[in-house]
């Protein structure tokens, strides 16, 4: 004679149920974290943008003019997450003359899909201006 022990479980109805509702739940949540998740990427270029600033300073010191390459300052950018790196920005000087320059940095993603990507720059007085935003 063979006894059959029910055993205590959740069957798949009510595991897709919860799964539904977590699914509905982050969907309610993520646009409110998208703007969190593009601040800590525009960090990053920020970073990257004061460290060219200082970079041309130096450089500015030594040789009576700003720098129009990356080498001349020995910057080296960061390698772009498209390749397999980290960066979520690219970097370019876009001007440097013996009074000034500018530096630029462009979003490699457009977060809201309008066609508009961040982009930040940086000139010789070292504030970095947000001139487009995504």
């Amino acid at each position: 004679m063979m006894f059959k022990k029910k055993v205590n479980a959740y069957n798949l109805q009510e595991l897709l149920v919860v799964l539904v509702i977590i699914g509905i739940l982050i969907l309610i949540a993520m646009p409110s974290f998208m703007g969190v998740i593009n601040k800590a990427k525009s960090i990053e270029a920020q970073q990257s943008l004061k460290t060219i600033q200082n970079l041309q300073k130096s450089y500015f010191y030594l040789n009576n003019m700003y720098a129009l390459d990356f080498n001349a300052i020995d910057f080296i950018p960061p390698k772009k997450s498209t390749e397999g790196g980290t960066a979520n920005y690219s970097y370019e000087i876009t001007q440097a003359t013996t009074s000034s320059f500018k530096a630029r940095a462009v979003s490699l993603f457009d977060a809201d899909g309008d066609g508009l990507k961040s982009t930040w720059e940086i000139n010789q007085d070292g504030k970095p201006i947000e001139i487009l935003k995504d």
